[in-house]
Formats: C-alpha cells, structure tokens, sequence
C-alpha cells in the first residue's frame, strides 16, 4: 500500500467502525485539522456546530503533532482517549491523518480502542511509524 490512503480505505473503515453500537461520531482528520471523511451515526444529534467542530479538528491535530515531540523517549502514541461527562472521544494517529472517534459515555475504552486498532488492522501499524 502507497503512502497515500485512498477514499476507499476511509470508507470501509467508516463503514466497519459504525458496526460497533455506541460509535456517535468517525472520522480522518487531515495534520491541518480538516476532516477528509467523517459522519455520525444517523440518529445522532452533535452537541457542538460545524464551527465549534472544525476547532476541534484543529485542535486535535495540533494535539497529535506535539506529542510526537516525546515519541523519540516513550514511543509514539497509539491512541489517547479523554471520557467527558456526556461522551468519549478518542483519537488515533495515522502518519498522514488522524482517526477521530466519539462515543457514548459509558463505553469500555480499551476495548473500543482494540476494537479500533483491529479494524485499522496492518495498514494502521505501517502508518503510525
């Protein structure tokens, strides 16, 4: 596989992930902080506008680009994972992109994450070196 992920491999990881039930929100943000292709599950209402949505996107790949300053000590980051009182948001570094997560807020988060990093499979390996 290319350096490059391809529209193909964003959908069908999307479309994998939603089988997990207590997925809100799935998406690959770019490292400037814009989603390349994300949606939330049908039902689900965001709590936050597009506006508020987009800083979040930006937020987290300024997140994800200074945590890389420690990868030299402790090993890049797999995954990090923050549980607030109405959600759970998790985020997993790619090399080109970033795969952002919302749940439900009362999930198991390691298991969602293995969940995650299986559906990733060997492509996420290869791009989080």
């Amino acid at each position: 596989m290319s350096n490059e992920i391809n529209d193909n491999f964003y959908q069908q990881k999307l479309d994998e992930i939603f089988e997990e039930q207590d997925i809100r929100f799935a998406g690959f943000v770019n490292v400037e902080g814009n989603l390349i292709k994300g949606k939330f599950r049908d039902e689900i209402v965001p709590f936050e506008t597009d506006e508020e949505q987009q800083k979040i996107f930006r937020e987290l790949a300024y997140r994800v680009s200074t945590r890389k300053h420690f990868d030299y000590s402790m090993g890049p980051v797999k995954y990090s994972a923050s549980r607030r009182e109405k959600l759970v948001m998790m985020s997993f570094p790619l090399k080109n992109s970033i795969l952002l997560i919302t749940t439900e807020p009362n999930v198991n988060i390691d298991r969602i994450a293995y969940k995650i990093i299986q559906i990733l499979g060997k492509e996420w390996w290869e791009f989080s070196e």
